[in-house]
């Protein structure tokens, strides 16, 4: 998420991690609306390692949605 020092909204903590939802056998991932067949994309989530917040929700492959 960059080099700016980030801070959990809910806690104040500073520390995060990173990991994804989904794999890329499409098993959790997000697919276009309509597109049965399609395996879509993994997300990224960052999160607080204190308290588990969400910092961030990344879409890992952005073009299999043009």
């Amino acid at each position: 998420m960059g080099n700016d020092k980030m801070n959990c909204k809910a806690c104040g903590n500073d520390t995060f991690a990173s990991g994804q939802i989904g794999s890329f056998t499409s098993e959790g991932n997000i697919r276009p609306f309509g597109s049965i067949m399609a395996t879509g994309s993994p997300l990224i989530l960052t999160f607080c390692t204190n308290c588990g917040e969400a910092a961030s929700v990344k879409v890992a492959k952005p073009e299999k949605f043009k």
